[in-house]
């Protein structure tokens, strides 16, 4: 797995080279993601009988954050539609044949979604009729299909009692991608467009339950339980993404400003790569970078380790690494903005690599993701011996 880090690295020119690009096109160039496709960062939680690496999370965080730190937006894209692989993993496996073929063959075929339940799906026999429109679809250009959130209607029209929230699946073909619909400020070579769906239908098999994901019932069903990589918790494995997206950015962060340090002499004739203050600035911000990485990193690698064992990951864990995702999101971009302000005004030029990475970052740790509320009080309720909410999704 190792491979796919090294390849990564030894390409990474060619990402930093494609950003401005992606930002202009407001979605990765077909170039970019060729390339991804090659380099194989999508398919390290693929599973292994359809052509995947089946693989850590660890090395997909880890491929995420080396791509982001070059182009977040293909940083971005890459963890999104690489944590698809890990769910339909754990669903139907008609709808997995129907995705990647029998044998495989179209093993490179990408899943788009976003979860958010904003469909309405009307039961009819043999599946579901579903409409709506979802914001957010992150690389979807290149994506030939879709999961999408919604919920179960009853004959009244009304939701279903209980939690009525599920995940559903189409092709390309009953789904239109809405033109000209993200206009941002930060991830625009992400080209997360808005979705559109009217009427389609969906037999019951491309229904997912997200509660049965989570619960790992859906990874027994799919005869998955007894790989480690489907043996990680679903709120842990997506929440990560986001954070590795984020993280990403923010080392993108990190480096344009030591690059630009090291020619830069400000208007007072200081040169910043001996400057004190900008020395200090700098040390400060790459090590709070680097912690926040380490920190995200490491209960991941400590839920891993469980998931190897085949042994139930504590509650303590779960909440933990919730925590730590969202705490270091947040320090991470802190410390991009001390870099930022030290940078001064030409860092904020257009043609500056620096701005786009800083707005990269700011437009990433806007996810709901990383919102601390809920987060926080989960770890604290469950830290003072009380019932964490179900709203927390750890």
């Amino acid at each position: 797995m190792s491979n796919v880090l090294q390849r990564i690295e030894e390409q990474a020119d060619f990402f930093s080279d494609q950003a401005e690009e992606a930002d202009a096109l407001g979605r990765l160039p077909d170039t970019t993601a060729k390339m991804m496709r090659e380099l194989g960062v999508v398919k390290i939680l693929h599973p292994a009988d359809f052509g995947g690496l089946e693989g850590s999370p660890i090395d997909f965080y880890k491929a995420i954050m080396a791509i982001g730190s070059r182009s977040a937006s293909a940083g971005w894209v890459a963890s999104v539609v690489g944590i698809h692989a890990y769910q339909m993993a754990q669903a139907d496996r008609r709808l997995q044949e129907e995705i990647w073929g029998k044998d495989g063959a179209a093993s490179d075929t990408w899943v788009a979604s976003p979860y958010a339940p904003f469909g309405k799906a009307t039961p009819v026999e043999g599946g579901w009729l579903f409409s709506g429109r979802w914001p957010f679809s992150s690389g979807t250009d290149h994506c030939d299909w879709v999961v999408l959130g919604g919920l179960l209607l009853g004959e009244d029209g009304k939701p279903v009692a209980g939690d009525p929230v599920r995940h559903f699946v189409l092709p390309r073909a009953d789904y239109e991608i809405v033109p000209d619909s993200w206009n941002v400020v930060g991830l625009k070579g992400t080209g997360s467009k808005d979705i559109l769906i009217k009427d389609a239908f969906i037999p019951d098999y491309r229904m997912i339950d997200p509660n049965a994901l989570s619960d790992f019932e859906l990874a027994r069903k799919a005869g998955r339980d007894d790989s480690p990589t489907y043996r990680m918790p679903f709120h842990t494995m997506f929440s990560g993404t986001i954070t590795a997206g984020t993280l990403g950015a923010a080392l993108g962060v990190l480096r344009e400003a030591r690059a630009y340090m090291k020619s830069r002499v400000t208007v007072k004739g200081v040169a910043t790569n001996s400057d004190p203050r900008h020395l200090f600035v700098l040390s400060e911000a790459a090590a709070d970078i680097d912690a926040s990485v380490m920190q995200f990193l490491s209960s991941i690698e400590e839920m891993w380790g469980y998931a190897n064992r085949r042994e139930e990951i504590p509650m303590d864990l779960r909440v933990r690494a919730r925590r730590d995702q969202v705490r270091s999101a947040h320090r991470a971009v802190e410390a991009a903005d001390k870099l930022v302000k030290m940078a001064g005004g030409n860092a904020l030029r257009l043609d500056s690599a620096i701005q786009r990475a800083w707005r990269d970052a700011h437009m990433a740790l806007g996810h709901q993701v990383n919102q601390e509320d809920v987060v926080y009080q989960a770890w604290g309720l469950h830290d003072m011996g009380l019932p964490v909410p179900a709203s927390a999704r750890v």
